[in-house]
């Protein structure tokens, strides 16, 4: 299944390469309301929230209404993430909260978490650069690599979103072999993300069990939708 992405930083509609340099901006956001309407499950991603940077929250608020989101950034609490399903998000994805300061898995949040609004209302948020999880708007590392974080959460997941940031933006094409190793951690939804340029790919994705979420191919229109 393809995913389309939302990115949102400063009221637009944005696309950034690697989370860092911004490459597209749009403010016509009714059009790719429009656009990505008859898909199943968008993605919504706050970048400014993310960031800790102040948020888009309204606009969110706005698009949930229109499109059937999974939606982050930003969300580090249990009364973000009921604000965020209040609001009409389907699910949260949640990411830096899943891990503590000292870069361990934090079970406990996501045990919490699971019990308040249900693990089926629940993505964890995987995001690596050069194989270890990034967190806090991927500025900071942690000592654990996906393997060592999936196993954990597990229990308290409807799915997991995987970013592969060293590719995000670029479009030079997902690592298909990454997903797969992922594929064999979990039994859940498995979401990938991060250079991802091409039906072709998508198919690859697909035919192993991992769905893939798109962005700078689908609004460069290297990818057709």
């Amino acid at each position: 299944m393809l995913i389309p992405s939302i990115d949102l930083m400063g009221g637009r509609i944005v696309q950034l390469v690697q989370g860092e340099k911004l490459r597209l901006a749009f403010d016509d956001i009714e059009y790719w309301i429009e656009k990505f309407s008859r898909f199943p499950l968008v993605q919504l991603i706050d970048l400014d929230a993310a960031m800790r940077q102040g948020d888009n929250f309204l606009l969110v608020e706005q698009i949930a209404k229109r499109l059937p989101c999974q939606a982050g950034g930003g969300v580090h609490s249990i009364e973000r993430a009921r604000q965020a399903l209040d609001a009409g998000v389907k699910r949260v994805i949640i990411g830096s909260a899943l891990f503590s300061a000292e870069g361990n898995v934090n079970a406990a949040f996501a045990a919490e978490l699971a019990g308040s609004v249900g693990a089926e209302r629940v993505v964890a948020g995987i995001d690596t650069k050069n194989s270890r999880i990034v967190v806090k708007g991927w500025k900071a590392q942690v000592e654990l690599t996906p393997d060592d974080a999936i196993p954990q959460l597990e229990p308290y997941v409807a799915a997991f979103l995987y970013t592969h940031v060293d590719g995000e933006g670029l479009m030079q094409g997902f690592p298909v072999e990454t997903a797969a190793r992922l594929r064999n951690l979990t039994q859940r939804q498995l979401i990938v993300a991060g250079g991802i340029r091409s039906q072709q790919e998508v198919d690859a994705l697909n035919a192993i069990g991992a769905d893939a979420v798109v962005g700078m191919a689908v609004y460069t229109e290297l990818l057709a939708i």
